[in-house]
């Protein structure tokens, strides 16, 4: 094992922070998840090598700091769109988005640490630890899941665990197989002291793809889904000398045949206000020619505006209606608008005042004989519990969304992998359209069946697979994870405590 102790302190820091970038390689669009697991395995014999807990906290945030500041690389694109107004905002959002979301980390490492307690213990109570760490980072304030650990296992066996335990226990599981093993290498100790966590992790593995091949075949009904791409550039999009023809594109594609059962186009497609936007609607419902039609526009409700989609039956009649309700901060809304504004910090994705208002929350809708459908809207896509807070079970999930924002480098591919995992927890197929990719089926295990590659223009037509039966974790949700890894990290914490004498 590395002999980390004998580091000066500042190396230590470099170090973890490397290693985190490292782990970052197992998200989209590398999926090198053997680097996320070497990274957390020699993470804990740095964590073992703190004298305190302050410098504990420090190797932690350094940690974070080096994976987040990797994963979410492309949160600097969408401040190159309008990069006028933006632009300069960009290295200081990768900064304090990777330091902000660190500290989550950094608190872990900081309540873990206990220098007179077994190694192993430790290694356990910080996986406990940095799992809570990690579901807070999901839900507090307005939450922010992005480049979850779990993300990693997309396309692998494993990834079917999402379905018992979701994603914060496949993250705690990813952490209690790798951080003990990491500890118990760190020692200079017996081999046998290697055999538990070995165990351990072979077990876990094992229980991966023992469950994997046991998950039931996708059957498909008769249903077929027409997935729009327009592929507009977010720099033209809303521009009078391109926006028609993007608009030309999709009733181009929307026209085409053989007919489908249901056409989808994505988040924001229609180039005016739903008050205004017969003209683009009844063009649409002809291009459709009797099939209904799924299609994002903005909308205005006296003071207030919403991204939203709308559902136009066979005969173009606007039957259903959705306003996004999980806003993107400073890109959808601006916290604390009016203030922000005399700093000339505007969101960046909105035509008017401070931003969108959010919608009354999650929901279904009608979606004619396809039966219901879980809309989401961009960013929606990545909360679990969102999904997780239908009040009523879908038959498919279906997404519309923008990916331009997020550019042409990491960001879209993570934000398919979300969908993929959405897809596995709830056993139900998720239909994606997106603006300039990557538009897709994902049938109820996570796969992709049909998609569209990455800026590219055109449409696809997707057989429609039937849902599954609802799974462990669509039923539970994140309580019981929450509650076990809680109850533990107190149990733990506490007979860890120094003893006075």
């Amino acid at each position: 094992m590395i002999p980390v102790r004998g580091w000066p302190f500042w190396l230590r820091l470099g170090a973890a922070a490397a290693l985190g970038a490292l782990g970052a390689y197992g998200l989209a669009p590398f999926g090198y998840w053997p680097l996320t697991l070497i990274a957390l395995t020699l993470i804990p014999a740095f964590f073992l090598a703190c004298k305190t807990r302050a410098r504990a906290a420090w190797l932690g945030w350094a940690f974070a700091t080096g994976y987040f500041a990797h994963a979410l690389s492309w949160i600097i694109e969408p401040f190159q769109v309008d990069a006028e107004r933006h632009a300069w905002m960009a290295p200081f959002a990768l900064v304090f988005m990777a330091g902000g979301l660190a500290l989550f980390w950094a608190a872990a490492f900081w309540a873990a640490r206990r220098v007179d307690a077994p190694a192993v213990r430790q290694a356990v109570l910080l996986a406990l630890t940095l799992s809570l760490a990690e579901f807070g980072r999901g839900y507090l304030l307005t939450g922010f899941p992005w480049a979850g650990v779990a993300q990693v296992w997309v396309d692998t066996p494993v990834a079917q665990l999402l379905s018992l335990i979701g994603p914060y226990g496949l993250v705690a599981l990813t952490f209690a197989v790798t951080f003990p093993l990491g500890a118990a290498m760190a020692q200079p100790v017996a081999l046998r002291s290697l055999l538990v966590p070995v165990a351990g992790f072979a077990g876990a593995a094992v229980l991966a793809v023992v469950y994997a091949s046991s998950r039931p075949i996708i059957e498909y009904g008769e249903n077929t889904v027409r997935l729009i791409q327009p592929n507009a550039p977010q720099h033209q999009k809303w521009d009078p000398a391109y926006a028609p023809l993007f608009f030309a594109r999709q009733i181009e594609f929307t026209a085409a045949e053989p007919r489908p059962d249901l056409i989808v186009w994505p988040e924001t497609a229609v180039p005016a206000w739903l008050s205004s936007a017969d003209p683009y609607l009844e063009a649409a419902t002809d291009a459709a020619q009797g099939v209904p039609v799924v299609l994002g526009i903005q909308r205005g409700d006296g003071p207030r505006i919403y991204n939203s989609m709308i559902y136009l039956d066979e005969n173009g009649q606007q039957t259903g209606l959705y306003d996004k309700h999980h806003l993107a901060p400073f890109g959808e809304y601006v916290p604390f608008g009016n203030l922000m504004a005399r700093f000339g910090i505007h969101g960046m994705a909105t035509t008017a005042g401070h931003g969108f208002s959010s919608g009354p929350g999650p929901a279904v809708m009608q979606a004619g004989k396809l039966g219901q459908a879980l809309p989401l809207i961009c960013y929606e896509a990545v909360f679990p519990q969102d999904v997780n807070g239908a009040p009523e079970r879908a038959d498919f999930i279906l997404q519309i969304t923008n990916d331009a924002w997020f550019g042409t480098r990491s960001g879209p591919y993570q934000h398919l992998a979300q969908a993929q995992m959405r897809a596995i927890e709830q056993g139900l197929p998720f239909m994606r359209s997106a603006n300039t990719g990557i538009s897709g089926m994902i049938d109820p295990l996570g796969r992709i069946t049909t998609s569209l590659p990455l800026g590219q223009a055109g449409f696809v037509d997707a057989d429609l697979p039937l849902p599954l039966a609802p799974t462990v974790y669509s039923r539970m949700g994140d309580l019981p994870v929450f509650a076990v890894l809680l109850l533990l990290a107190v149990f733990l914490w506490r007979i860890s405590r120094p003893r006075s004498t």
